[in-house]
């Protein structure tokens, strides 16, 4: 049982299909990413969780139940449209927005003190926040978002205006905050960062979920059984009948890097077995397993 179970989930606005009969279920305790092309319906379906649009129909549980306002509250939501009050001082609306979750004037002026330090930000306190940098007022968001430690966040593109240095700093505070057993919903079009964070994804195209799981269970799924070979030798590899064909070799002064192509039914020691008994030298030895953003194309465009 998941900690978000959404169940045949319908969402139209008119005549436009946002969501249709969308099922998913988000593990507890993990960083689950939420992918998909523009228009896809991740964010409507972001703001059913979040209760800011209810369903045509279909449900969604928290915890096992029918999701309530006061479990709203303890969720951690950061929209991809930011948004802060221009006029106001950084601190004052850290400590408004904290206070809107629950958390006493003692207790996010402490929390949000501490933050504030970690992200080396201390000295905007008392800065309005229109003098802020697009990065400088994400970092507050995000903080905003955190601070009263949610058992579930939703992060909707968080490395979006960051520079690589404050981005690796947010990568950090994700596996961070899981790591503490925080639940978290990551949505964004950085296949890099879903590798790197993600340990489960969906994957939304057209309103429909196209493939959901673990991220190296779907890496697998989706590769081509192909190997590829560093070796040494004056000779290139030859193809072995009913064992592997050689796609390419590229050969660098007597080092040779190659990809082997697996005929079906066949293992990797099966592989070098044949090879060993060739008298290949062999240097480097690995499967190749496509990345997400090959996955993403490759699943988006067959949708289309």
């Amino acid at each position: 049982m998941g900690l978000i179970e959404c169940k045949g989930i319908t969402k139209r606005f008119g005549e436009k299909v946002a969501l249709d009969n969308l099922s998913v279920d988000i593990p507890k305790g993990k960083i689950f990413g939420l992918l998909g092309p523009n228009g896809a319906g991740k964010t409507t379906l972001i703001r059913i969780i979040n209760r800011i649009t209810i369903p045509n129909s279909g449900e969604v549980l928290f915890d096992g139940r029918p999701i309530t306002q006061s479990d709203v509250e303890k969720i951690g939501y950061l929209p991809e449209e930011r948004g802060l009050y221009r006029k106001m001082e950084v601190g004052d609306q850290a400590m408004y927005l904290a206070q809107l979750k629950g958390m006493s004037a003692a207790q996010a002026r402490k929390e949000l003190k501490n933050w504030f330090v970690r992200f080396g930000i201390q000295d905007w306190w008392k800065k309005k926040v229109e003098e802020l940098s697009k990065g400088m007022a994400q970092k507050v968001q995000f903080i905003t978002t955190v601070v009263h430690k949610p058992s579930l966040m939703i992060l909707d593109e968080p490395f979006s205006g960051f520079d690589p240095v404050n981005a690796e700093l947010i990568r950090k505070e994700i596996l961070r905050l899981n790591e503490e057993g925080s639940t978290i919903i990551l949505s964004t079009h950085n296949m890099e960062s879903v590798e790197e964070l993600c340990d489960d994804i969906a994957l939304l195209n057209k309103s429909k979920l196209v493939v959901t799981g673990g991220v190296d269970e779907i890496r697998r799924h989706y590769g081509n059984n192909n190997i590829e070979l560093i070796y040494t030798g004056e000779q290139p590899v030859a193809s072995a009948e009913g064992v592997f064909k050689v796609l390419s070799d590229e050969n660098n002064v007597g080092r040779h890097t190659a990809v082997l192509s697996l005929e079906p039914g066949v293992s990797s020691n099966d592989v070098l077995s044949s090879l060993l008994s060739e008298g290949v030298s062999i240097n480097s030895f690995k499967e190749l397993i496509p990345r997400m953003n090959d996955i993403f194309i490759k699943l988006v465009t067959e949708e289309a």
